[in-house]
């Protein structure tokens, strides 16, 4: 009984009972002589006139099964066009229950019940092709865990994954998912991180290690403190900037839906006009069912619904739908060096000694020692090469005074310590008497960063880093351009010999280099000026005012940025630089899906219009070929969904691209 009540409940409820019921009426039409004809018309009825159904003064029991086919499958369809009015929306449910009522009305049953009854098949047909462009998204849901192994009191205990406590420590054992995010404790392990990446190959984890709440466990044992647990978690968040992304209208849509506002009672003006004109009841009727702009409406949606979850389950969030038609239209990329380009965990490779009373010691000690309040990611590696070779600096600088795009200065024990570029040395009066510059110069043409130190008035030295070259940067770069993207462009605080040095591994032909944040910005700008809609991928810390100023902002490696998931416009989840051509690839395809669909809408409707003023076409013909054009645009967005082979290509250009080494300026 439950079962059954669930499913009267269900879509397809409605168009099976009015199927049924026309299919009765069917058959007693068919039985022979009439026999179970029966008069049970009241007198109202019968006087109704001339077009009263065969114009005769009996109404059959096929006329009632009819009937009843028509008031089941049109009286959900009325209740929405009288709530619809009641919020002074006029929409297609108004124009199908005036078409279906006016049927009735002239005695044409037959066409009341097969308009109703198509048009809710249309509907559950509808209601079950978007939820298969919404796989995406369930597949996201279906994916979050549900239950957790907990240590509590040295005992493992299984909890529900909400009520995991932050600071726990959750087990994730072979075959788990799991059920929070958090850092390895101890322990190793592989997890298949598709469900956050994108990337179907499993991640060895080991301590220290970043994990995801949904990932699998696909080997080994982990011990995982929790940080992020229910709705904190990344996959949380992945799932309602779906769902909100997929609701969000494009400006497309929003125009196609103030078109509806008027194109519809304008339909309506239309079949009444038509109506008084040729004093014809049933063109006017039929026109108010092949105006239907159904197709019309939905072709957009369905589209942005069916590009953004498909990006969605290959780690590319999309913010809505605006965002993706304007990624559609990118014609440059501006990308970042550090972090985007390269590892982002650059390595000291050079010291040079220049002062003949110190040893390379010395010059490392007060390098780190100066860097030891920098916030700068070159610093690091400079502090962990000291610390390694025993030199590390012993507290904090008395101060320490950013200079952007040429480096720092700091105060060690009383001392004033510079370190960064020539151009520092220039601006605190320090002479090069010791070919520092020349020296800097080499290094940098060897694609390393270097930096000059001195101490008070003296130049001591130089140190270099040297940041690895992501293997896809090449392939990204050629991806671009095949998806359409006419210009690449290098962006960076690097010398120019450096970036120059990354030019010529990744393909990169356009570069700015030795820029500050604000040089960016006007880099982005003026790309704009010259007519390219522009996407800038960038870390979103030194690069914050160029991604606020371009067109569409790319942050890379968002998985683990709670910020970057949710102002993003366009957040690859993982660190695959390959994702980027293959979102702008995606969002031309939706683009042109799109189109594609505004035109199989309005032919649709012109060659329906046709063929009602030529003659051959009825209601119930005009509302077949209406709803076979809603399932056409669906099924057109639905190819969206399909896994193209481009991807298995770019991976195998990504593991033949070159290497090198460079890093971003101080």
């Amino acid at each position: 009984m439950t079962r059954l009540r669930t499913w009267a409940r269900g879509t397809w409820a409605v168009p099976v009972v009015s199927g049924v019921l026309i299919l009765l009426s069917f058959a007693l039409q068919h039985l022979a002589g009439g026999a179970w004809n029966a008069a049970v018309a009241p007198q109202w009825w019968i006087d109704a006139g001339e077009h009263a159904h065969t114009a005769a003064s009996t109404f059959t029991l096929a006329d009632v099964a009819m009937l009843a086919a028509a008031a089941v499958a049109g009286y959900r369809i009325l209740l929405q066009a009288a709530r619809a009015l009641t919020a002074r929306v006029i929409g297609i449910d108004l124009l199908v229950s005036v078409a279906a009522l006016g049927a009735v009305v002239i005695g044409n049953f037959w066409e009341s019940a097969a308009v109703t009854f198509l048009f809710a098949v249309g509907h559950a047909l509808e209601s079950a092709t978007l939820t298969k462009t919404r796989s995406a998204l369930a597949e996201l849901v279906a994916v979050a865990p549900d239950t957790a192994v907990v240590l509590r009191d040295g005992a493992q205990v299984h909890v529900p994954a909400g009520q995991v406590q932050v600071g726990e420590t959750v087990l994730v054992k072979n075959g788990a998912k799991v059920p929070v995010d958090g850092i390895v404790l101890d322990g190793t392990g592989a997890l298949e991180e598709a469900s956050i990446t994108g990337e179907s190959i499993p991640v060895e984890k080991s301590a220290q290690d970043q994990v995801f709440a949904g990932t699998v466990s696909r080997g080994g044992f982990l011990q995982v403190t929790a940080t992020g647990i229910g709705a904190d978690t990344t996959l949380a968040r992945i799932i309602h900037r779906v769902e909100e992304a997929q609701d969000a209208k494009a400006r497309t849509q929003a125009f196609i839906d103030r078109f509806s506002s008027w194109y519809t009672p304008a339909v309506m003006v239309l079949a009444l006009v038509a109506g008084l004109v040729t004093q014809d009841v049933v063109l006017a009727l039929t026109l108010l069912v092949i105006g239907c702009p159904g197709a019309l409406v939905i072709s957009i949606p369905v589209a942005i619904v069916a590009g953004i979850g498909r990006a969605a389950r290959n780690g590319i969030l999309i913010k809505g739908g605006e965002f993706l038609e304007t990624a559609a239209r990118i014609s440059a990329v501006a990308v970042d060096k550090t972090g985007t380009l390269t590892e982002g965990r650059p390595e000291l490779t050079d010291v040079v000694v220049l002062s003949p009373t110190m040893d390379r010691r010395d010059v490392l000690r007060w390098a780190a020692a100066a860097e030891a309040g920098s916030e700068h990611p070159l610093a690091r590696p400079i502090l962990d090469t000291a610390r390694a070779e025993g030199v590390g600096a012993v507290g904090l600088p008395g101060s320490v005074t950013p200079v952007p795009g040429k480096g720092i200065v700091s105060v060690v024990d009383g001392q004033r310590v510079l370190i960064g570029n020539a151009a520092l040395l220039e601006q605190y009066g320090v002479v090069d008497e010791v070919g520092a510059g020349r020296q800097a110069h080499e290094l940098a043409a060897a694609g390393r960063t270097p930096m000059i130190i001195a101490l008070g008035g003296t130049v001591i030295g130089v140190v270099a880093v040297a940041d690895q070259v992501r293997t896809d940067a090449a392939a990204m770069v050629r991806g671009l351009h095949e998806a359409g993207v006419r210009k690449v462009v290098m962006l960076t605080g690097d010398t120019r010999l450096v970036a120059e040095a990354m030019g010529e591994v990744t393909g990169i032909e356009e570069i700015h280099a030795s820029l500050l944040p604000e040089d960016k910005l006007e880099a982005v700008a003026r790309l704009q000026t010259e007519g390219h809609t522009v996407a800038m991928v960038g870390d979103g810390v030194n690069d914050a005012p160029a991604l606020a100023t371009a067109d569409i902002g790319v942050a890379m490696g968002a998985a683990g940025s709670a910020v970057a998931v949710e102002t993003a416009d366009i957040a690859l989840m993982g660190d695959n630089l390959l994702k980027l051509p293959e979102a702008i690839s995606l969002a031309r395809r939706t683009a042109a899906v799109m189109r594609q669909n505004i035109t199989i809408a309005l032919v649709t409707v012109v060659l329906l219009l046709a063929g009602v003023f030529g003659g051959g076409v009825t209601m119930s013909i005009g509302m077949l070929v209406h709803e076979a054009s809603v399932l056409v645009v669906i099924l057109n967005a639905m190819r969206l969904l399909r896994t193209r082979q481009g991807t298995t290509r770019a991976s195998r250009s990504q593991r033949m691209a070159p290497q090198a080494v460079v890093a971003d300026a101080v």
